[in-house]
This record gives C-alpha cells, sequence and structure tokens, in this order.
C-alpha cells in the first residue's frame, strides 16, 4: 500500500491542473501589438527631401553599376592567347597501375609547359605559379580511378597578359 500512496501524491489533483495558456496568449498579443506599434511609427516616418531627390535621379544606380563593372574588369584576366589541344596519355599506361593517374597529370603539365612556350629553365618554384590545371582537367583524368586514366584527353590552354597559361577542359568533352 505504501507504493500506491506514493503513485496518488505524485499524481496530480484535478484542482492542481490550472491551465496557463489564457496567460500566454495575453503575453504574445502584447507582443504583437507592440511590433505594430513600431512598424506603424516607422511608416510614418518620412525619408528626406534630398534621399527622395537622389533615388529619382537614379545617381544610386549608376554608380553601384560602375563600380561593378570596374570590379569586374579587374578580375578578368585578358586572354593573350588560346589554343586547343589533344594531348595524348598512352605513356602513362606503361607504368604500373597504381601511378597511372598520377603521371597522366605530369604529362598534362609537361605536354601544356612545351607547347605553351613556358620557360621551364632554372626558376623551380616560379614554374608551378605560371601553369594552371583547373579543376575539372584533373577530375576527368582521375574520373575512372588511379589505374585507368584517359588514353588522350582534349583540353583549351589559355594565356593571359602576365604569362599564366590555364588549362581548361575543351567543350564538349
Amino acid at each position: 500500500m505504501n507504493e500506491a500512496e506514493e503513485v496518488k501524491e505524485t499524481e496530480p489533483t484535478e484542482e492542481e491542473h490550472v491551465e496557463e495558456p489564457p496567460e500566454e496568449e495575453s503575453e504574445l498579443t502584447e507582443e504583437t501589438k507592440e511590433i505594430e506599434e513600431t512598424a506603424e511609427e516607422l511608416e510614418a516616418v518620412e525619408e528626406p527631401e534630398e534621399i527622395k531627390e537622389i533615388r529619382e535621379e537614379g545617381e544610386i544606380t549608376e554608380e553601384v553599376e560602375e563600380e561593378a563593372e570596374e570590379e569586374a574588369e579587374e578580375i578578368k584576366p585578358e586572354i593573350v592567347d588560346e589554343r586547343v589541344y589533344t594531348i595524348p596519355l598512352s605513356r602513362a599506361w606503361i607504368t604500373p597501375r597504381r601511378k597511372r593517374a598520377p603521371r597522366a597529370v605530369r604529362l598534362v603539365r609537361g605536354f601544356i609547359e612545351r607547347h605553351m612556350e613556358i620557360s621551364g629553365g632554372t626558376e623551380g618554384e616560379g614554374e608551378a605559379a605560371r601553369l594552371v590545371i583547373a579543376n575539372e582537367v584533373n577530375e576527368k583524368i582521375w574520373s575512372r580511378g588511379i589505374e585507368k586514366p584517359p588514353r588522350r584527353i582534349k583540353v583549351r590552354a589559355a594565356k593571359d597578359v602576365e604569362g599564366t597559361v590555364t588549362v581548361y577542359l575543351a567543350e564538349g568533352d
């Protein structure tokens, strides 16, 4: 019987159940009233005449457009030379299976250095910054895994004003 008494003590009686939702609803309605009042106050505030005139003239939009055009020109590198090559990667298949895709990437790098006249002399580290292989070319070479790179790949090499050559996947490949 002790257990039954304990259970009865923990269970709330009907009188103890007091519903509080009406209080919460009143709080919510007060908050919504405050929000509506602040929104009405903001709508009542008028813009100064100078701002209205500037917006009507369209000066703000013109300035923003000019800045965007200048930034776009800075970002776009000017292409001096652009060529499309089909690079044979059959020599990559001579190496052991687990070294074929890395060798194919090195073959692409060597081919582009020879054909796009990148000075590969004694500079060493400067050479790496002058040739950029796009991620899409790398993904194409590695698409079938390390053991089975493609036999050939068609790429587009673009040289900009600074002499940096970027290799992209040719369209249609």
